[in-house]
């Protein structure tokens, strides 16, 4: 009997110290061979599979206990997909929770207005840690699979900050843009003046990114936007140089000459009347309701002062008059 209970001692005693050593392993941050840590966890691992992913990553620990300790839990199953980090201060508790929860690593990318989806396209591919799915896609590959075939690509994605899970596709991103920007047009759309030439919603976003390209400084945009509706109403060109630019595409070197206002084409606005085609940037909320409810102005020209800003008139004469002040400093 003596023999039996020292046996039964000594199995307490030894489950009571294996019971402490996983307790102090779970609370006690785990060793990583870097500050940080980072697992890209992919849909349908195992959780044995994600243990030896973060050992294989850096976390100093065997893969068996870190999987052990998923298994145990009872929350294995509840391991979201996703991308995480994990610092110095991250015990094995604390890790499981943020994968549970899903408390992903984000990276995050920005569009600015006024940009070309030419130029969104380059800042999503050298963005970090985002999968290039789009790499291969036209732009009307792009839009189709955005569930509209045919439709320009260009102004269709709103300028924002997205944040995004590392690992995550491009398109992914371009499709939260896209939605954005139907959203925005949408409501700037509902709230236009009652008298605005504008025809369609899509005539609102070309508008848009003219009135984009064309404001200098915020205060002046419901005046641009005044000016383009304003010629509009009387059928005057719009005779605005970002059209023209944008339908030079590649050609054009950074200088802006007579022939090429002269040399006719769909985006030539001192050739042709009306809107262009297409949209010839992404624009922000400001410049979308600016172009469906500009500020109420006779002027129908717009000359830069020098500091951003520009100069109005409602007559060539005034026109003339600032031009002379503004770029050949005459009074």
């Amino acid at each position: 009997m003596k023999l039996w209970r020292v046996l039964v001692a000594v199995v307490v005693l030894a489950a009571a110290g294996v019971a402490g050593a996983a307790a102090w392993w779970l609370k006690h941050p785990l060793p990583l061979a870097t500050d940080s840590v980072e697992v890209a966890v992919e849909q349908g691992t195992p959780p044995r599979g994600i243990a030896e992913a973060w050992v294989q990553a850096g976390v100093q620990t065997s893969p068996l206990f870190l999987y052990q300790w998923f298994r145990w839990s009872g929350q294995s199953r509840k391991i979201r997909a996703g991308s995480y980090e994990i610092d110095r201060n991250t015990t094995p508790v604390l890790l499981l929770e943020k994968m549970v929860r899903g408390d992903e690593t984000q990276a995050f990318v920005r569009i600015i207005d006024g940009w070309t989806f030419k130029q969104v396209r380059a800042e999503l591919a050298k963005a970090e840690s985002l999968k290039p799915t789009t790499a291969a896609m036209s732009d009307l590959d792009i839009m189709t699979a955005l569930g509209q075939p045919g439709v320009p690509a260009e102004g269709r994605f709103y300028p924002d900050t997205y944040a995004y899970s590392k690992g995550s596709s491009d398109m992914a991103v371009l499709k939260r843009a896209h939605k954005a920007m139907q959203k925005r047009l949408e409501d700037a759309w509902a709230q236009r003046a009652a008298d605005t030439p504008l025809k369609s919603i899509d005539d609102a976003l070309i508008l848009a990114s003219i009135v984009e390209k064309e404001t200098g400084v915020d205060a002046d945009r419901g005046k641009v936007a005044s000016v383009f509706v304003n010629r509009l109403r009387i059928g005057m060109p719009l005779q605005t140089d970002p059209t023209v630019i944008y339908g030079m595409g590649d050609q054009f070197d950074g200088n802006l000459r007579k022939r090429d206002l002269t040399t006719d084409g769909p985006y030539n606005t001192y050739t042709r009347t009306g809107l262009p085609p297409t949209p010839i940037s992404m624009p922000g909320k400001a410049s979308m309701l600016a172009a469906v409810k500009p500020e109420s102005t006779k002027a129908l020209y717009f000359v830069s002062r020098g500091d951003g800003s520009s100069e109005f008139s409602d007559n060539l004469a005034a026109h003339n008059k600032a031009v002379n002040q503004y770029r050949r400093g005459k009074p």
